[in-house]
């Protein structure tokens, strides 16, 4: 995958979170930390880190996506896009329990899960945000039995079981 398309996910994925906020800072502030911790992974773990939230927090559809960057991305994205629920307990449930089924090539799509909780847990350290922090720390042994798998991304899972530590 090129570079161009990598500048294309990136793109793609301000346009599409428009005026969307990550706190304080704009969306596209998260989606450089998830593309960044994932760059080792090669490009289309980037481009999937990227436009990881489009499905859940956009009008962008999962069709859209996969038009515009192929099935193998749409699908990986697809797969790390909460599924519907009236309860953050529900929908993180019904996600964990797809994920669960994941394997082969769109293995990658946990890399950018895993890469996404670290994320977000160390704004939470950085930010001192407690209770997000406590919502995580309640939430990793469901998602840690859902997402991880041996040898796949064991660099993010040590740094997250160490974030979650503090």
């Amino acid at each position: 995958m090129s570079d161009e398309l990598l500048h294309r996910a990136r793109v793609f994925a301000i346009e599409a979170h428009g005026g969307q906020r990550y706190g304080d800072k704009p969306y596209i502030y998260h989606l450089d930390q998830v593309a960044g911790l994932v760059e080792s992974y090669g490009n289309d773990a980037q481009v999937i880190g990227y436009l990881h939230d489009v499905v859940e927090d956009t009008p962008v559809n999962r069709f859209e996506v996969a038009e515009v960057f192929g099935h193998f991305v749409g699908a990986c994205v697809e797969i790390v896009t909460d599924e519907p629920g009236r309860t953050r307990e529900e929908r993180k449930r019904k996600t964990n329990q797809k994920m669960r089924r994941v394997s082969g090539s769109h293995e990658l799509a946990l890399v950018v899960k895993a890469a996404d909780r670290l994320a977000n847990v160390t704004v939470c350290l950085t930010e001192q945000d407690s209770t997000r922090l406590d919502m995580y720390l309640r939430e990793q042994a469901i998602f840690r039995s859902a997402v991880y798998r041996k040898g796949l991304c064991d660099d993010i899972w040590s740094r997250l079981s160490e974030c979650l530590k503090a």
